[in-house]
């Protein structure tokens, strides 16, 4: 990979010697391998910020989406061999067969998700670490509810996700210690008629405000006229929770992508761990705007979400990742 970048910087120094007034913007070759639909948002967030950076000019970018795991490596292969510089993709379940490709091509920089450690010197991981957000909106989950009763609908029971339920838990019982929660995972990534399914079980069951872990959660808290906590994505404003959603628990893999992009321009790319970029200190999530709900939280409460916003942020506060399955209680 070095000896690759030391070639294309050398013929950078030629062009601009000989043409000094020139600007000329290194851009390097990134391919994207999804799993899932681009529409599904844990991948939406990678295309995101791959295409901002594309629209920068500092890569040139190509993608695959709805890749299942029997056809991955073949996919993951045929962009190595196709000479692209850094793949962003997902390991999640053939951690194995992907580490393998990654020492079949050593010269090619991987970017992968992935609940395992970093392998090697070129291939480097990342995970979904909203968990601080997810702990602030629990504080105001367990301010607005009334019957001290939150629903919550997630896709599987595995880390990523876990954690994310578990801070919101820790969050709202920093509120109000007596709140119950009532745990339901729909065994989908993408389902949202199941998800509205489940939600709607949760509601007969006494919750009165909801988690949406997953998309459809939205549209049950909407027909029933409660406040519903979105994750990843902008549930308020993409997937139509005007007025239902009060606030979201956002993913910005920006940070992580272009620090991956900068190493495998300078040559330097090497196999980490890349968990500090997706935490809010660095900017990889954050709370979405409480929008219509700006005036209807408690003014008290939202002042103590601030305050233990900065706390994260500085370090003083560190919310626990916990990656446990998280349980009803009640």
């Amino acid at each position: 990979m070095k000896g690759r970048f030391l070639y294309g910087s050398l013929l950078l120094l030629a062009v601009l010697m000989l043409f000094p007034g020139m600007v000329v913007a290194e851009k390097i070759k990134v391919a994207g391998i999804y799993s899932q639909p681009i529409q599904q948002k844990w991948d939406a967030c990678l295309h995101k910020a791959l295409l901002a950076l594309e629209k920068n000019g500092e890569v040139e970018y190509v993608f695959s989406e709805k890749v299942s795991n029997t056809d991955y490596i073949r996919v993951l292969r045929e962009y190595a061999e196709s000479g692209v510089d850094l793949i962003v993709g997902e390991a999640f379940g053939i951690s194995r067969a992907v580490r393998k490709v990654a020492d079949d091509y050593p010269e090619v920089a991987f970017l992968m998700g992935d609940t395992f450690g970093p392998y090697g010197s070129n291939m480097a991981v990342f995970d979904n670490y909203i968990h601080e957000p997810c702990y602030l909106m629990g504080m105001a989950a367990a301010s607005l509810s009334e019957s001290g009763k939150i629903g919550m609908v997630g896709g599987f029971p595995i880390g990523e996700v876990n954690r994310l339920f578990n801070a919101f838990m820790a969050g709202a019982r920093s509120v109000n210690p007596a709140v119950e929660f009532k745990v339901s995972f729909i065994g989908a990534w993408y389902d949202p008629p199941k998800a509205k399914e489940f939600a709607f079980a949760q509601l007969e069951a006494g919750v009165d405000v909801l988690y949406a872990e997953r998309a459809g959660v939205v549209d049950t808290a909407r027909e029933k006229g409660i406040v519903a906590f979105g994750n990843v994505n902008d549930m308020n404003k993409e997937e139509n929770g005007s007025g239902v959603v009060v606030v979201s628990a956002l993913w910005h893999m920006e940070p992580a992508i272009r620090h991956a992009v900068e190493l495998v321009k300078a040559g330097s790319f090497k196999g980490e761990e890349y968990r500090e970029f997706t935490m809010m200190a660095a900017g990889g999530a954050s709370l979405s705007p409480y929008y219509e709900f700006e005036d209807k939280l408690d003014p008290e409460i939202k002042k103590a979400i601030s305050a233990k916003e900065a706390e994260i942020k500085n370090g003083s506060f560190v919310v626990e990742i916990d990656d446990s399955e998280p349980k009803s209680t009640f």
